[in-house]
């Protein structure tokens, strides 16, 4: 037996699963094999006279991360030969960037972009303002992955002029009918990421899958539940698993993308039945379905109570009621969990109501994004226990402002109630979404309770201040919260004796306003430490 003593630190140990009031930290922490054995006092502890004694320096020990919801290939992917136009605020600063990177990048067959803030140009997307730059493809990711811009080349491409508009979806045309240059939600995933895919080996996927697990190992995740699994990145996780080793847990959302044919649809619920059923092992299994039933408020795609601002009609949610209530109940009925993509109010609305009539008391459902909700909504996610869960990395300041010309001032004071929905009882389970926003977790959390922005921390600008949620509470939501969300809290997500040895190693100071110097020096998994940065500080 291996026994482990991690000593003259602190090992974060929330006093109650809600962490209200004070918060403990615990000053040692014991191992053995795979499990933890012991947390609690130095003098109370039975240490083996062969044990490994850690000398922690006064670092924060914490359960590892849980990413309660990311996109693990597509964030390998973002790491990849795309240009990255984040820190772009106008259109000639984005051309300029474009321009460069095409100089420098003569031989790829497309210059693919990302990070493409819709407020920087103005809500405008049209292939003429690409045109020029390249005679290449030219394709731009807005920054929530929501909907695609391209140029002329590019929208030749993929035949955007002749193509209709999928259930969900919407390509953008001038007064001729031709493709204009933007391609909205579903249009977005049928039309243009098939075309790009095509151009991804299974080596390239291999290598960019490589690239997000060491990357997410860095940041100190020990766990990952993807949000849109299908076939072929299944597959591709099966071969990575086999071939090396996944030093976190993986716990998958199948996604059943909205068709008007109901059958079509049931048979996504049924694969993922049928996966779930198939793969037992609870840190490589399929949990549930994922459904998206609106966009982002960024790009006029989310289902709001009331029009945008400047629209005369609301927007509607993607699946309507009834397809959305058999689908659920199809995979309620059959154990698995739902995860619902709901961002504005009227879709929040409809899930809750919902889950009220087919959801089983107990299965974890689950509402993801709920960036816009009415304080009642709010409310029924306790009375229900649904989980909430949220991503503050979107709430940040610099994100936020595209918001008063969408929505107004006052609907703008409803965004990102974190604090409501905690109040009225709802678990709470933090991700980040990546690639659609960074996957480090500490600027995660600093946006859950300074309500301040990571992104540009020079400014003193707050998204809400009010619904900011404790240090405690954000740091236990995006570990225990993130695992209960995916009911793997009986095995991990705290540092519990009996429960697995995934934890973090961090040199920090426990205050909101320190965690953006918050540095992960060790991640432990299954009881091994599977990150060091001093050895990967060497090479």
């Amino acid at each position: 037996m291996m026994t482990s003593v991690f000593r003259n630190g602190r090992i974060f140990v929330p006093t109650s699963p809600s962490t209200k009031g004070d918060n403990e930290f615990a000053e040692c922490m014991i191992i053995t094999n795979d499990r933890i054995t012991y947390v609690g006092s130095l003098d109370d502890a039975q240490i083996p006279a062969d044990a490994n004694v850690v000398d922690l320096d006064n670092r924060l020990v914490i359960p590892g991360f849980i990413d309660a919801h990311a996109h693990i290939l597509l964030y390998g992917h973002s790491l990849l030969q795309k240009v990255d136009l984040t820190k772009c605020r106008y259109l000639e600063e984005i051309r300029a960037t474009i321009k460069a990177y095409a100089v420098a990048n003569p031989s790829l067959p497309n210059i693919i972009c990302q990070g493409w803030l819709q407020l920087s140009t103005n809500g405008i997307a049209l292939a003429s303002m690409l045109d020029g730059l390249d005679p290449r493809p030219i394709f731009i990711a807005a920054f929530d992955m929501h909907s695609i811009w391209c140029n002329s080349a590019a929208l030749e491409a993929i035949n955007a002029h002749t193509a209709p508009n999928p259930p969900g979806g919407y390509i953008h045309r001038d007064e001729n009918g031709r493709a204009s240059g933007l391609l909205d939600e579903s249009a977005a995933v049928i039309v243009a990421w098939p075309y790009l895919e095509s151009f991804n080996s299974k080596e390239d996927n291999l290598a960019a899958l490589d690239m997000a697990v060491q990357s997410y190992t860095a940041a100190g995740y020990t766990g990952v539940v993807d949000m849109a699994m299908d076939e072929r990145t299944w597959e591709l996780l099966k071969e990575y698993r086999r071939d090396k080793h996944f030093p976190f847990h993986i716990g998958a959302h199948w996604l059943v993308p909205y068709t008007e044919d109901q059958e079509v649809n049931f048979t996504f619920v049924d694969r993922a039945i049928e996966l779930n059923q198939e793969f037992k092992e609870p840190d490589f299994c399929i949990v549930g379905i994922k459904l998206i039933c609106d966009g982002v408020i960024d790009g006029c795609t989310a289902a709001l109570l009331q029009p945008y601002t400047g629209k005369s009609d609301p927007v509607e949610p993607i699946w309507p009621e009834p397809q959305l209530r058999e689908v659920m109940q199809r995979a309620d009925s059959a154990g698995l969990q739902c995860a619902i993509h709901a961002i504005g109010d009227r879709a929040v609305r409809q899930v809750i109501d919902v889950l009220s009539q087919v959801g089983t008391p107990g299965r974890r459902h689950r509402i993801e994004h709920l960036e816009m909700t009415t304080s009642e909504d709010a409310k029924r996610l306790g009375e229900l226990g649904i989980t909430a869960s949220v991503q503050p990395v979107h709430s940040d300041p610099t994100l936020f402002k595209a918001w008063p010309s969408r929505v107004g001032q006052d609907r703008c004071k409803r965004g990102f109630a974190y604090k409501e929905f905690m109040d009225g009882g709802a678990p709470l389970a933090i991700g980040t979404d990546a690639p659609t926003a960074p996957h480090l977790p500490f600027p995660n959390l600093y946006n859950a309770t300074t309500r301040r922005s990571a992104l540009e921390p020079e400014s003193t600008d707050t998204v809400n201040a009010h619904f900011g949620i404790t240090l405690a509470e954000a740091a236990t939501a995006a570990t225990t919260g993130a695992a209960y969300a995916r009911f793997a809290d009986s095995w991990t997500g705290s540092l519990q004796q009996g429960l697995s040895a995934d934890f973090v190693v961090v040199d920090m100071h426990w205050t909101p306003e320190k965690l953006l110097e918050a540095k992960v020096c060790q991640t432990w998994y299954r009881g091994k430490e599977v990150y060091n940065s001093t050895e990967a500080a060497r090479g």
